[in-house]
């Protein structure tokens, strides 16, 4: 079972360390700057909005947008995801919220930008992956 998260529903702590499983692997791709693992985490047909608004269909399209991203204005931009809930929609079929918290190279929390995101991950043949989903920044609140 996966401490500190709101499970709505009959998941499975097998299935919740599954699909948290996924969070963390793409915190580490992007933490490492890596395209292709980052998108090994979606499924081959997913639909993925970004946290500019832009939605990227497939694997493939995640993979093409994510390097030069990466290598460019997120090249010095690190987080951590933490999961905060998940909600069993269907047999296999879980919605994730995930806070995303700016962090330094060394994984400690820093001010600027974080994130919600959504994501909706399907075990497939493959294991599971995310096939669909939504990041949205959430700016940090001013100070008093």
């Amino acid at each position: 079972m996966v401490s500190d998260v709101l499970v709505v529903g009959e998941i499975p702590p097998e299935t919740q360390e599954a699909v948290t499983g996924v969070v963390k692997a793409l915190e580490k791709a992007f933490n490492t700057k890596d395209p292709i693992a980052l998108s090994e985490q979606y499924a081959e047909e997913t639909s993925w909005s970004n946290a500019r608004g832009v939605r990227l269909d497939g694997r493939q399209a995640i993979a093409e947008s994510g390097a030069p991203a990466m290598k460019g204005f997120l090249r010095d931009s690190y987080a951590r995801y933490d999961v905060v809930k998940l909600l069993e929609i269907a047999p296999d079929v879980i919605a994730v919220n995930v806070r995303q918290t700016p962090t330094d190279s060394a994984g400690s929390p820093i001010q600027g930008t974080g994130g919600v995101t959504l994501y909706v991950i399907a075990r497939r043949g493959s294991g599971w992956k995310i096939v669909a989903g939504q990041n949205t920044p959430v700016e940090p609140a001013p100070a008093s």
